[in-house]
């Protein structure tokens, strides 16, 4: 069509794309000419790397336990019956926990880097194929050794978790540079493909690479062949959503939303994909709602997606303050020395008081004052004004924050750096004001600032850490900011407050530069 011409001479005018797209896609030239089967490559290692971690718990907790590989369990009844030995057992162990990994699907694409599905899919692998072990001893009367098992079971599984998470380690490394990640094509309006065209480069270790765009051709006139502050390229319209995929490679169209793109167009695109090669994703474009709260229920061939309402159950929040008043009480007992060492350090610098305290808003929006190691000189609020015209290089909008603070001291900059001034606030996670995870506790001159629907964030405690932390810090932008508090409220977990509180103590011990 005269549109879909007209776009070729455009592209091939459009020469400038952003830097660190430019680089991503340019990388990403070494994955086309291997082809699209990364997936398979991928699964392959590690299916071998599985294998060799299973042979080296299994038969190492054998000759543990026995010392020996030809300890016999039983001698079956009857003439001709052969005796059964550990190392039978322990090869039929291996092969029977390498199918349970399969069966579970730990290795496909879906769950490859991707959250914590991978590590549960491993484990609960592991534990099923444990005890069909256990019936099956139990019918056939074989009486296996306890000690064998208990050792062979947590090794296991602890050592393939330790190979998936360095194989994500490099996995995530690859996609940042573009490489096995699916390559994508945004079908739908401007505004959608924008918002989750962001939201994909925000986050590159989720292996989707953005590599174009189809929107309506109106919309496409109107708005030029550059979205997402030129990150994206329109390819065309939506009907030439296949020939454009074709023409950039990709294997996965992401259907981000329209009003001009009825359902009956996404089902026949649906049969036009090349099956088991190409992908069709839907986003429902309901932001930061994940986990337990999404089912998917099929009712008279509509694929229906129900999202709970959120709720914070009693036993919930009883783990939370469990896990928060064990782990803070251990942190200011082993943590006791260095917290007298920063504030004889932080008092003796200038003469000023080592702890700052000041009022923030709380559970149920009420105050509470919080106290930090004081990392600025002494009259730091009368000096707030002078600094305030400034232009900003850090925070955002609603929360005010300068990179080159010159309120900051040396000493407080390097606690900073390592966050060592948020330290005394394990005594405000004590006092039940605060939690260790949690949203990020706000000054009451920013709550003042809020839209009505960004109190939910106040429906649980704030944290020393979050997600805002772990996914940025100060360098977010407001909106962002928002939707990682109201995401962690949403979708609370203890397992959750873990994760978060791994990746802190991670942020903390390999800081980048000026990370708070």
């Amino acid at each position: 069509m005269a549109f879909h011409a007209s776009g070729d001479a455009h592209l091939r005018g459009m020469q400038v794309v952003a830097a660190p797209l430019a680089k991503r896609v340019a990388s990403a030239a070494f994955d086309q000419a291997t082809g699209t089967d990364w997936y398979r490559r991928l699964s392959w290692s590690i299916w071998c790397t599985d294998l060799v971690i299973l042979v080296l718990a299994v038969f190492g907790a054998q000759l543990v336990w026995f010392s020996s590989f030809r300890t016999t369990v039983a001698t079956w009844p009857g003439i001709g019956r052969p005796e059964i030995t550990y190392l039978g057992v322990s090869a039929a162990l291996v092969i029977g926990w390498m199918a349970a990994l399969s069966l579970t699907d730990s290795r496909t694409a879906r769950v490859l880097g991707v959250d914590a599905t991978e590590y549960r899919r491993v484990a609960d692998a592991s534990l099923r194929i444990f005890g069909l072990i256990a019936i099956i001893a139990l019918l056939v009367k074989i009486d296996l050794a306890r000690g064998y098992l208990l050792i062979s079971l947590p090794i296991g599984v602890c050592l393939l978790v330790l190979g998936r998470w360095m194989w994500r380690r490099w996995l995530i490394h690859q996609r940042r540079l573009g490489l096995y990640s699916r390559r994508v094509v945004l079908l739908g309006s401007s505004t959608s493909i924008e918002q989750v065209a962001r939201d994909l480069q925000r986050f590159p270790g989720a292996g989707y690479l953005v590599v174009g765009a189809c929107t309506s051709a109106q919309e496409a006139s109107e708005r030029g062949w550059m979205l997402a502050d030129g990150q994206v390229r329109v390819l065309g319209d939506f009907d030439d959503i296949i020939d454009a995929m074709a023409r950039v490679n990709a294997d996965t169209v992401i259907v981000t939303g329209s009003d001009d793109l009825p359902a009956a167009r996404v089902k026949e695109l649906s049969w036009q994909l090349e099956s088991g090669r190409q992908h069709l994703v839907l986003s429902p474009g309901i932001a930061d709602v994940a986990g337990p709260r999404i089912h998917t229920r099929p009712v008279a061939g509509l694929p229906l997606v129900h999202v709970e309402t959120p709720r914070l159950r009693r036993g919930q929040l009883l783990a939370k303050r469990g896990l928060d008043v064990s782990l803070a009480t251990v942190g200011i007992i082993v943590l006791s020395p260095l917290l007298a060492a920063l504030a004889v350090l932080v008092r003796t610098n200038d003469g000023g008081p080592a702890i700052f305290a000041q009022t923030r808003v709380g559970r149920d929006g009420r105050g509470f004052r919080m106290y930090k190691f004081r990392s600025m000189v002494p009259d730091a609020e009368e000096r707030l004004a002078e600094v305030r015209d400034r232009a900003q290089d850090s925070g955002n909008e609603v929360l005010f924050k300068l990179r080159c603070d010159p309120r900051v001291t040396t000493v407080g900059r390097w606690m900073r750096r390592y966050s060592l001034d948020e330290l005394p606030q394990l005594f405000n996670v004590l006092a039940g004001d605060m939690s260790l995870v949690g949203p990020r506790p706000p000054l009451r001159s920013e709550v003042e600032q809020y839209p009505e629907s960004v109190h939910r964030r106040f429906l649980m405690k704030p944290g020393i850490t979050g997600l805002w932390q772990v996914s940025g810090r100060s360098s977010l932008s407001w909106d962002t900011s928002v939707r990682l508090d109201l995401s962690y409220v949403e979708n609370y977990s203890v397992v959750g407050d873990l994760v978060i509180l791994g990746k802190t103590a991670r942020a903390v011990l390999l800081p980048g530069e000026d990370a708070h």
